[in-house]
Formats: structure tokens, C-alpha cells, sequence
């Protein structure tokens, strides 16, 4: 990496050639391991939650309400606060987006992917964890925020082009598969420990639709964009 300015930004937009193919279909077994196996997935998790919090802070955002606060915890649930009006659509949308979002968040880096743009998807991964830092509003938030920010910076600084390359498919790879697991620990922990304030349940109320049915919905959309990724990626 350049030391000015002017040659940072040079290298952040360049284009770098597309990794070996066993590098790719390597990183997509590491990932989904990653996503199945038990410990693996407690840390990765980590990182699902701030997709998950990130989705519904954005849409809030966009869809003009005003956001107060985000909160990450260590058994990887999370909240995060706006204020607005409590119905409509903006309301639906703020809580629709945060199982869908490490799926979506995915889905846009393999796009990102394959036009080679691949150390500018960890410097923008960078930007954007730092925008979410601003609004955590505990420890274990920050900790967890600096963490995945460090270790992505450290990948995109000191590392060869070949090891972002690995890294950056590794990441959006697991982000990609990362949304369905969540969408049946949900719909367990419904049953197991029914609660008004999961996302299903909070749609519910909105809606009038069956809290059920939203979680079939994340399921669907998260399992499609999945198959889209693959199929882009791989075929």
C-alpha cells in the first residue's frame, strides 16, 4: 500500500485480478463450515448481529425516522432504537431489514466481487463500521465493532492481493450463507420462548400477518439471494 493519501486512494479504487477458482470454492466451503459448525459460528455470529443491527439502522434512516442508538450484546442478540411514528411502512421496513440484511449486504459484495473491486468492498466495509460506531451506545458494541473493523483493516493493509482476495470471498461468502441459520434459530426460539418483541412477532402486530408466516418470508428471501450468490458465483 502507497503512504500518501493521493496513492491510498489510488490502490483503494484499483481493480485486482480475480483470484484462482479453488481459491473461491475453497473460501464458499470455509464459509459455509463456518456457518454450520457450533464454534466457529459463536464467533462468526459476532458479525451476523452487526449486519442484522446495521440493516434495520440504514432502513430507518432511509425511510426517515430517527435513530437513536444501537446496542450489540454478548449472546449475539442486539437492539436498535429509532424514533418515528410506531406503524406504516417505514416502521414494517426498519424491522423487515435486519434478517435479510447479511444476505442482501452479501449479495451486494459479490457484486462488488466480480467487477474485481476487491479492496475497495474492505475499505467500504471499513466506512461503514465506522459510521455504526457512532451510534453504539454499549462496550461490548464497541468492542465488537473495532474488532471486525481491526481485523478486516489489518487484512486490507498488510496482506498481499492474493490474501485480501481470499479474505474478501471468505467474508461475503459467509455473510451470504450466514442469513439462513438465524431465520431457524428464530423461529426455535418462538417456540421454545414465545416473545412479542422478536422481529416475526413485532411484523405480526404491524401487519396482521401470522408471525409465522414473516418468518417464512426471511426464509425464502435468505435461501433465494443464497442461491443467486452461488449461482453468480460459481456458474
Amino acid at each position: 500500500m502507497g503512504t500518501t493519501l493521493g496513492e491510498v486512494w489510488r490502490e483503494v479504487l484499483s481493480v485486482q485480478p480475480e483470484p484462482e477458482r479453488w481459491i473461491i470454492v475453497t473460501a464458499a466451503v470455509l464459509a459455509l463450515a463456518a456457518v454450520v459448525l457450533g464454534p466457529p459460528w459463536r464467533i462468526g455470529r459476532n458479525v451476523v448481529t452487526i449486519a442484522h443491527e446495521g440493516g434495520h439502522a440504514l432502513v430507518a434512516l432511509l425511510s426517515g425516522r430517527q435513530l437513536t442508538g444501537i446496542r450489540l450484546h454478548s449472546d449475539t442478540s442486539g437492539v436498535t432504537v429509532s424514533r418515528g411514528r410506531p406503524t406504516g411502512v417505514g416502521m414494517v421496513l426498519t424491522v423487515f431489514a435486519g434478517y435479510v440484511a447479511p444476505s442482501v449486504i452479501g449479495l451486494l459484495g459479490i457484486l462488488m466481487l466480480m467487477s474485481d473491486r476487491i479492496t475497495a468492498l474492505l475499505w467500504l466495509s471499513i466506512v461503514v463500521l465506522a459510521a455504526m460506531l457512532v451510534m453504539i451506545r454499549n462496550i461490548y458494541g464497541v468492542l465488537s465493532v473495532v474488532g471486525t473493523g481491526a481485523v478486516v483493516f489489518g487484512v486490507s493493509w498488510f496482506t498481499p492481493a492474493e490474501v485480501q482476495a481470499a479474505f474478501a470471498y471468505l467474508f461475503i461468502w459467509f455473510l451470504l450463507f450466514a442469513g439462513v441459520r438465524p431465520v431457524f434459530e428464530l423461529q426455535a426460539q418462538r417456540r421454545r420462548d414465545p416473545s412479542p418483541h422478536s422481529d416475526a412477532d413485532q411484523l405480526a402486530r404491524l401487519t396482521g400477518l401470522p408471525g409465522a408466516l414473516w418468518v417464512a418470508v426471511f426464509l425464502l428471501v435468505n435461501a433465494a439471494v443464497a442461491a443467486l450468490g452461488v449461482w453468480l458465483l460459481l456458474f
